[in-house]
């Protein structure tokens, strides 16, 4: 194997050995999600990474996502920030590795600022970063909590856009999702017509509020 992909699969063999790390190169992780072309390109389609290390998969999956987003609503800003809001909150990962949460969470910010930058000025980054730094968990997808100094449950949140330009955010614990989860069409979050897929959430009094507000409905 050429050195060059080594290093880039592989930070370190003490990683490896601890942890298991190897990253997936990039042809084999667009082989694979090209096994599911169609989700992909599907802008509100949810995926979960329970290793998601620095986010090749996921990474990925925004590029494609963004390319729609960008082919339907480029000339509209309002348009376009909606649904690149709606794309970065169906992408979920965990990783046991801070650095590597870290990274992830940059470089999906960095593929919004740099495909939204091309098309617009007005910066909407702020609402990026918090849904990501939501979205991307530093834990443990065995033990289903965080990682580090007092863990707790990993808890994700949902993010439904409502008439129009407003989200509704729902959290629910990992183990409450994986809990209801159904054998087949297995969803991150439940439908309102699948009646077997119900998780509870722990919290959904969260207001109402511009996706441009996200931040200010946790206060």
């Amino acid at each position: 194997m050429d050195c060059d992909l080594m290093e880039k699969q592989v930070v370190s063999k003490k990683r490896v050995a601890d942890h298991g790390e190897v990253y997936t190169g990039k042809r084999e992780v667009n082989a694979m999600l090209d096994l599911v072309k169609d989700q992909t390109e599907r802008i509100d389609s949810r995926f979960l990474e329970p290793a998601c290390g620095k986010g090749n998969f996921l990474t990925e999956i925004l590029e494609r996502k963004l390319r729609v987003v960008e082919s339907r609503y480029g000339k509209s800003q309002l348009e376009y920030e909606r649904n690149a809001v709606l794309a970065v909150s169906s992408i979920y990962g965990i990783d046991i590795l801070e650095d590597n949460v870290k990274e992830c969470r940059r470089r999906l910010l960095d593929i919004v600022d740099r495909r939204y930058g091309r098309l617009f000025k007005e910066e909407f980054l702020g609402a990026v970063a918090f849904i990501l730094e939501r979205n991307i968990i530093w834990g443990d997808a065995l033990t289903l909590k965080t990682v580090g100094e007092n863990p707790q449950p990993i808890v994700f949140s949902e993010w439904s856009p409502v008439n129009g330009s407003k989200i509704k955010r729902r959290d629910f614990t990992f183990e409450e999702l994986l809990r209801c989860a159904v054998p087949e069409g297995m969803t991150l979050f439940s439908d309102p017509d699948e009646k077997a897929f119900s998780p509870q959430s722990v919290r959904d009094d969260y207001r109402l509020t511009h996706y441009l507000r996200l931040a200010d409905a946790e206060q």
